[in-house]
């Protein structure tokens, strides 16, 4: 039962903080506006946000050991809900990328301690089940939160999206004050987290996982944040249809992840991600070739787009549970490393992806293709992958 409401606790909490990625982007143009920036400018927001996320994460996962899971999720929801009620009071550019970096800072913690709780509470197959459902919170907040804030801001404004963020985590804080999470006592802490760190990074059999989860993640980071001036660009998209674009999206990842829970055990974890990380790769490759040839048919950028996000909820949790069990050290420290790592990317790819960004689909194609061939490689490679 304890295990259950840990589960349910960060999967809302990881719901909330990923919300901060997709709920603003069919209001990119409006804040653009209202901000007198041009649109790629205002997209560099979800890098910001995306480097708040990676840089603080070993230190949550070092204070997350030392002074307990609860205390640090408590700090990270505070932290949050601060930066989404703040937001909005901005009157310039460089104020709304301030608030987007304290987002991310706060996020970050959300998603470190969340991850942590579940490697508190479950071990091998089972902790790959369990980190599907983070998946699927994931990316649920990743589609249905793009419908939610092209509604939320046609009704209200896009002020609007960033209060009832901050509103709802404040809210989330108070829950989880309640909630009595595992407590391990058969875990030491060693003396230095940082050699601990050092340790697990020089392991392949953590690293190689680790990076193809972070490679594919950075596929989805690329497409959101480029997306948004394509789709409304050439394409001729407003911001409800863009936003309805969210609900295929979100129902690919969840039955990738749902494939997680039913297949892991019977398939085993290297085969499935194997086949998760050749469905992106396929989907990024039809992308690419679709905008190569010059097609103004939506439908051959989006749906091959569906198929790689399928093949990501596949190969992400999974991603994750290996480089855990591939750490040479106990405790929050593989949680914590893997997610910097995968931020650290995120907000490196998001970065290239607003440099990139055009009304033209193939820069974008052609650098989820280039990801999806990396990550192939990285799980070509790793440690005790078995042929088929």
């Amino acid at each position: 039962m304890k295990n259950r409401t840990t589960l349910l606790v960060t999967c809302s909490t990881v719901f909330l903080a990923q919300l901060g990625m997709s709920i603003y982007l069919p209001a990119l143009p409006e804040i653009a506006r209202h901000l007198s920036a041009d649109a790629s400018q205002v997209s560099w927001g979800l890098a910001v946000y995306l480097i708040g996320m990676a840089l603080p994460m070993l230190f949550w996962g070092s204070l997350g050991q030392r002074i307990g899971r609860k205390p640090v999720l408590l700090a990270a929801l505070g932290i949050y809900g601060v930066g989404n009620l703040a937001l909005p009071l901005g009157q310039t550019l460089e104020s709304f990328l301030f608030f987007r970096l304290l987002q991310g800072i706060g996020a970050s913690g959300i998603s470190v301690m969340a991850r942590v709780l579940i490697r508190d509470s479950f071990r091998g197959e089972l902790l790959a089940k369990a980190l599907s459902w983070i998946s699927i919170s994931f990316v649920v907040a990743l589609g249905i939160g793009q419908y939610l804030g092209s509604i939320i801001q046609v009704a209200f404004g896009w002020p609007s999206i960033f209060y009832m963020l901050g509103a709802v985590s404040l809210v989330m804080a108070g829950i989880v004050a309640r909630v009595a999470f595992p407590v391990l006592t058969d875990e030491s802490s060693p003396a230095s987290s940082w050699s601990s760190y050092g340790r697990i990074l020089r392991h392949r059999a953590f690293l190689l996982p680790a990076l193809a989860g972070g490679l594919g993640y950075g596929v989805i980071i690329a497409f959101n944040t480029a997306a948004p001036l394509i789709l409304q660009g050439p394409f001729n998209w407003s911001a409800v249809e863009y936003g309805l674009l969210g609900w295929p999206i979100s129902a690919a990842y969840f039955l990738g992840a749902l494939a997680v829970n039913r297949f892991v055990v019977r398939t085993g974890q290297h085969r499935l991600m194997a086949l998760g990380v050749g469905l992106v790769l396929a989907g990024s490759a039809v992308m690419w070739l679709g905008s190569v040839a010059g097609t103004s048919v939506a439908l051959l950028f989006w749906l091959p787009y569906c198929f790689a996000v399928f093949g990501q909820s596949l190969n992400y949790p999974i991603s994750l549970s290996l480089a855990n069990e591939g750490s040479p050290v106990n405790g929050a420290y593989a949680m914590a490393l893997s997610g910097f790592i995968h931020q650290l990317m995120a907000a490196m790819i998001g970065g290239i992806a607003s440099l990139i960004a055009s009304q033209q689909a193939w820069p974008l194609s052609l650098l989820c293709t280039l990801l999806a061939l990396g990550a192939m490689l990285c799980v070509r490679f790793a440690p005790g992958r078995k042929t088929v």
